[in-house]
């Protein structure tokens, strides 16, 4: 397993991916199924470069709170200049399975495609009821991988790229066991919503054009691909785009849960 690292290279290319549309339809989804009210404290696990804060401020005003927390100081520092001029939200250096809050402290927590990098899922989220007061509400977003359909003249290469993929992640079907997880945490009312992010066309603004140059960048060396091999999937990609012959599917999966009060 080598995860991808979360560097100020890789960081560039998340707070673009981030920009994109298909990227502000997700943060809208998930902050609908957040549904942060006024004067609420909510807390951001896995903040990345800060564009959730940024919107949940908004959601919570002057009266409320937002804290984030990271455990790359890349991504913080984007994310402290993203909500720079707000006096009412922090960011820390924390784990997913060690928050550095105080128990019951929350009325709202938000973890959007975290879970599938760590490794001990249930001890993240027994932090996240931990942190929630009674009756406070989380949203867990994560993606199944394996929901991935995505064409190529050069099928055995696209399998081998997308398994390499999966050596960045802990969990890529992490959608499948979730449900069960959240409950066993002691989390009640859980709910679960997919959304599919799907395109025959290689517009900018969607999450698999986002995607694509991080995928090329993070595959060689893994799974047996290497440069030469990375080099020509993606530019596969870009052909088949040009010829209009372009097709990407994924499920992404917000599932929902209260803390019991």
């Amino acid at each position: 397993m080598s995860q991808l690292g979360f560097n100020e290279e890789v960081g560039k290319q998340l707070e673009a991916a981030y920009r994109v549309g298909d990227a502000v339809r997700r943060r809208r989804l998930a902050r609908a199924a957040l549904a942060v009210a006024p004067g609420e404290r909510v807390l951001d696990v896995g903040c990345g470069p800060g564009f959730y804060c940024a919107e949940l401020l908004v959601e919570v005003g002057p009266n409320g709170s937002v804290v984030g927390l990271d455990r790359s100081p890349e991504m913080l520092a984007l994310a402290a200049k993203r909500c720079a001029g707000h006096d009412n939200v922090e960011f820390q250096t924390a784990t997913a399975t060690s928050l550095p809050v105080e128990d019951a402290t929350f009325d709202a927590a938000l973890c959007v495609q975290v879970l599938e990098y760590v490794r001990d899922v249930r001890g993240a989220l027994a932090e996240l009821y931990r942190a929630l007061r009674p009756g406070g509400r989380v949203v867990v977003w994560d993606v199944d991988w394996a929901t991935v359909s995505w064409h190529s003249a050069d099928p055995a290469r696209m399998a081998r790229v997308l398994a390499a993929w999966d050596e960045h992640l802990v969990h890529p079907s992490l959608p499948r066991t979730l449900a069960p997880a959240m409950r066993s945490a002691g989390f009640d009312q859980v709910g679960m919503e997919a959304h599919s992010f799907a395109t025959a066309e290689l517009d900018p603004e969607t999450y698999v054009a986002a995607t694509l140059p991080i995928i090329a960048s993070f595959v060689p060396g893994h799974n047996g691909v290497d440069v030469d091999d990375a080099s020509a999937w993606a530019a596969e990609q870009q052909e088949l785009a040009e010829r209009g012959e372009f097709y990407f599917a994924c499920v992404q999966f917000c599932f929902t849960a209260v803390r019991p009060g």
